[in-house]
């Protein structure tokens, strides 16, 4: 754990948003709890994206923050592309766990990173980005909240 107070804060933004509690509700981890492979690409309507589509774009840009904070070159995500990746089809059980724990490995490896950060990190640019890191962390955060949200949207739709 760390003693910095700021980093501790993003850690803990960071943790409620993806796996820990928190007063707003579900989280992203939380959003995806239970779901099965089926229910996780069911679309809302043609060419919108599901669930899993969602998990697997959050992500890559756990990957990419992760990227941008410790300066390492573009490598091998998970799964081939960038940004937005479609479900496979057909849907396996086996398929979404394993999208599923890339979206956990991911998380942990960023949390990592941040943990590691010291306050005079903060403030300076992230590379091969615009914002600085302090930014790009908090940013990481509210990405899971937005799309936990836009999950349990889709969960309530599609029943």
């Amino acid at each position: 754990m760390t003693r910095n107070p700021a980093i501790a804060s993003l850690l803990a933004q960071l943790d409620e948003a993806f796996d820990r509690r928190s007063w707003h509700g579900t989280n992203l981890r939380g959003s995806l709890r239970g779901m099965t492979a089926a229910v996780a690409s069911r679309r809302p309507a043609p060419a919108r994206h599901n669930a899993w589509e969602i998990a697997v774009h959050a992500a890559y840009w756990k990957y990419a923050a992760w990227r941008r904070l410790t300066g390492e070159k573009r490598g091998t995500f998970g799964r081939e592309g960038s940004n937005w990746f479609a479900s496979p089809v057909p849907a396996t059980e086996a398929a979404w766990r394993k999208d599923v724990a890339l979206l956990v490995s991911y998380h942990r490896q960023l949390r990592e990173a941040v943990a590691r950060l010291a306050d005079v990190d903060l403030d300076r640019r992230a590379a091969g980005g615009r914002e600085t890191v302090g930014r790009l962390v908090r940013g990481i955060a509210a990405h899971d909240l937005y799309h936990a949200g836009q999950i349990q949207l889709l969960k309530r739709l599609l029943r």
